[in-house]
């Protein structure tokens, strides 16, 4: 791999791509970007990255954007993965010795998620036999998803939502891309399953509390029943057995923490960002 390696990113302008972009940029790398051509938020990309149109749903369309390139930073955008799509993905990508660093999910690291639901498990099974370099982030929660919590923090003084004692090792998005990012352009990972939690354990009641605490004023948590949680995931898109797997892990965490590590500061040579230090950053979108 040349001194300045070409690196695609699928499902680019999501929590983690434009983190991964600039992770990618600074450590000299040419950053690609795979994007639907309607996609509002192709903004969120830092300048220096060429974006090229297309659409892991259409394997074929991937074919320009990888012409070239040396690395893939992939994530996948979907709840599931077809077992036509899928592969034929898999395959261009691995057609050509490249690095593959995976955002893969701590549901695979601690065996709860099977090959068998067509998600970061499958995707693990297909990547490990090929010739590929291949990494995989078996990352925590982001912190992002406390965003979620926002229109309730900017419309009352009260989070409803489920399992509150739910206690989470989330990870800022932008450590998750600098540890895929070392494994694109530095190597020396390849080959490892690598899960990537943020510094410390706080359950979701506990986040809320912080994200109070930022803005000046006393946050609550109401825990809302799992049947009605369900009802609503349900409502708004998730398949139903995802919606259960969802609810069944936070159900989990609220009689013991998630996994944590170290990796973090072990790849990258700095610590973790805390979650408090990331509602300093993103305090807007609670205002």
């Amino acid at each position: 791999m040349s001194d300045q390696p070409t690196v695609l990113i699928t499902a680019a302008t999501g929590n983690v791509g434009p983190h991964a972009a600039a992770e990618l940029l600074a450590r000299g790398a040419r950053v690609r970007a795979l994007v639907l051509p309607d996609d509002p938020n192709a903004g969120r990309l830092p300048a220096g990255v060429e974006v090229f149109h297309g659409d892991l749903g259409d394997p074929d369309s991937v074919d320009a954007a990888l012409d070239g390139a040396d690395g893939v930073f992939l994530m996948w955008p979907f709840f599931t993965l077809d077992t036509t799509t899928a592969p034929a993905v898999v395959a261009k990508i691995t057609s050509v010795p490249r690095r593959v660093a995976l955002v893969s999910s701590v549901g695979v690291h601690i065996g709860l998620e099977p090959v068998d639901n067509n998600c970061h498990a499958y995707l693990e099974s297909l990547l490990e036999p090929t010739g590929a370099e291949w990494t995989f982030l078996r990352t925590t929660g982001f912190f992002a998803n406390a965003v979620g919590f926002a229109g309730q923090v900017r419309g009352g003084d009260v989070v409803r939502f489920p399992y509150g004692a739910a206690t989470r090792t989330s990870v800022h998005e932008r450590d998750l891309a600098a540890v895929g990012a070392e494994a694109l352009v530095t190597g020396g990972l390849g080959g490892r399953a690598l899960l990537v939690s943020g510094p410390e354990e706080l359950s979701q009641a506990r986040q809320v509390e912080i994200i109070g605490e930022v803005l000046g004023r006393p946050i609550g948590w109401v825990d809302v029943e799992h049947d009605d949680a369900r009802r609503a995931m349900v409502d708004t898109g998730w398949p139903p057995s995802y919606a259960d797997g969802a609810l069944d892990y936070f159900a989990a965490l609220t009689k013991e923490p998630e996994v944590g590590s170290d990796v973090v500061a072990e790849v990258t040579g700095r610590p973790a960002a805390t979650f408090r230090e990331w509602v300093h950053e993103r305090v807007d979108a609670f205002r």
